[in-house]
């Protein structure tokens, strides 16, 4: 696996791994508001996906991240079904972290509820707890209507 830049060729794998979750975060596929904030982090640079290397042309995952310090966003991170569990998250926020992290600092993620279903089905909160980040603040519903809270971790 490697992890690098998103380019605007990556747009159709980005569509595609957020048609595997629109079930979870509300409509993202059709929505040109989503895929311009993707191309506008492709441009910034922001963006990063990662993909097998044999086949560069299939997204493992994709993140979409706020650099600005101190506190850094991690503004959509997923990763294909099929590649859970084993380890493109933890890559994709890792190169994250190398490339835009300057410590000290503070980076933050608005994921499921705890009585989101995709909270236990999906990994989010185990995955992010297994990173360090801890649970904080409550925040506005998700678009479909479920539960969403904020997740935090210092980088010292």
């Amino acid at each position: 696996m490697i992890v690098r830049v998103a380019q605007e060729r990556d747009l159709p794998g980005f569509l595609g791994l957020a048609a595997q979750v629109e079930h979870w975060f509300g409509p993202m596929v059709d929505d040109p508001g989503f895929s311009q904030a993707v191309l506008d982090a492709v441009r910034r640079a922001t963006a990063l996906v990662a993909e097998e290397h044999e086949q560069p042309s299939e997204l493992l995952g994709a993140l979409l991240f706020g650099p600005t310090a101190p506190v850094h966003h991690v503004h959509w991170l997923v990763v294909a079904e099929q590649a859970r569990g084993r380890g493109v998250g933890r890559a994709l926020l890792a190169d994250a972290i190398h490339r835009f992290v300057h410590a000290p600092g503070t980076i933050e993620v608005v994921t499921f509820g705890p009585d989101h279903p995709g909270a236990t089905t999906s990994g989010a909160r185990a995955f992010y707890e297994s990173l360090g980040f801890t649970p904080a603040e409550m925040t506005d519903p998700g678009p479909e209507g479920g539960s969403r809270q904020t997740y935090r971790v210092q980088v010292p």
